[in-house]
């Protein structure tokens, strides 16, 4: 566990002004015994603050302050990392091209401090993905930007939830890319990932790892398609080679309702919907989403930017809590393993502000 006379130093994000992310964060610190376990750095706007105070019950009570860099943050109260001096324009709920752009200029900060270690981890609030392709963002979400930022080749989008954690062979691509986007290299890439992951990020000694079919009923011996045949099961012979306890493929449909799931640490999916959405139908309100492959922490809340609830105070911030511990052990355990190094992010250079170029 953290050390409570050190908090982690979370950067948080702002994610999509027009969404419900900073009041997501507002209703987590609310609760002021969280500053026992997380000292918070926000990159964002003054006004997006306060409109976000005034969404929240009892949010009146949160201490917070503008400080000049992360190096500057208190851990009593939360920090915000102006990244504007002008306010932001509230549109609650629409998407928004400046609203793509605002939320990659809050990224861009927070994760130069990050790789300058002028906070800890990295907690992302939910974006709009149509907000950010109309604005400057050129990648298909956080998984993919992080990935290149980092210079890191693959990584692995995984959900949690407790003992539930589900990982996905391809992220986000159109489901008619899939089968064509998935071959025994890529499975065995990503479950090496979600194993190392287990062992170091979650101190799991030996991971049960469980990788499901592509096709209906993981295609009943071939009638319904060859991949289960031809790829997925090489991949689980050459990683069962190595060592690892790998199993499958499984039928998708009944996998989880079956509570096959809780037999394992971790379960491997081959597109988005065929993981998170059992995901979310066991856990949702509680997931997190956690990029696991990369040498820092990033985690996320497991839910969107509620542009049907924004602006109303009716967001919850359970998800953004349990994004908020889930980071804060991930890191304890990487320093248990002596992961975490004094510059743990080489930086590619072509996301290198020019102000990090003269620090």
């Amino acid at each position: 566990m953290a050390s409570k006379k050190n908090p982690t130093r979370i950067g948080f994000s702002c994610g999509d002004p027009n969404g419900i992310g900073i009041e997501t964060l507002i209703q987590v610190f609310a609760d002021n015994r969280m500053f026992r376990e997380a000292t918070p750095v926000l990159y964002a706007t003054k006004n997006l603050v306060e409109s976000a105070l005034e969404l929240v019950d009892q949010g009146s009570r949160l201490d917070w302050a503008v400080v000049e860099s992360a190096d500057d943050a208190r851990a009593d109260q939360l920090n915000l990392v102006a990244i504007d001096e002008e306010s932001w324009e509230i549109k609650w709920g629409q998407v928004d091209a400046a609203a793509g752009d605002f939320a990659m200029k809050s990224l861009e900060a927070v994760v130069n401090d990050l790789a300058s270690t002028k906070v800890d981890v990295l907690v992302t609030l939910p974006i709009n993905k149509e907000a950010m392709r109309l604005g400057k963002f050129n990648h298909p979400g956080h998984t993919e930007y992080l990935a290149d930022f980092a210079n890191v080749d693959e990584v692995l989008m995984l959900l949690v939830a407790g003992d539930l954690r589900v990982g996905m062979c391809t992220g986000h691509i159109a489901l008619k890319d899939v089968a064509s986007a998935i071959d025994t290299k890529i499975i065995v890439e990503k479950a090496r990932l979600m194993h190392d992951s287990l062992s170091k990020d979650f101190g799991i000694a030996q991971p049960r790892i469980a990788i499901l079919g592509l096709n209906p009923h993981a295609s009943d011996n071939g009638l319904m398609g060859d991949e289960e045949k031809q790829i997925i099961a090489p991949a689980v012979r050459e990683l069962t080679a190595e060592g690892k306890i790998v199993m499958g493929p499984y039928a998708a449909d009944g996998f989880f309702g079956s509570g096959a799931h809780k037999q394992f640490d971790g379960v491997l999916a081959m597109y988005h919907d065929q993981g998170l959405a059992p995901f979310k139908a066991l856990s949702f309100g509680n997931g997190v989403n956690f990029t696991a492959g990369l040498p820092v922490v990033r985690t996320s809340p497991d839910h969107g930017t509620g542009f049907d609830i924004a602006g109303q105070g009716l967001a919850k911030g359970d998800s953004l809590r349990a994004a908020i511990f889930l980071a804060r052990d991930i890191r304890s355990n990487r320093q248990d393993h002596r992961l975490l190094t004094a510059t743990p992010l080489k930086i590619n250079e072509k996301y290198r502000r020019e102000d990090s170029r003269r620090d």
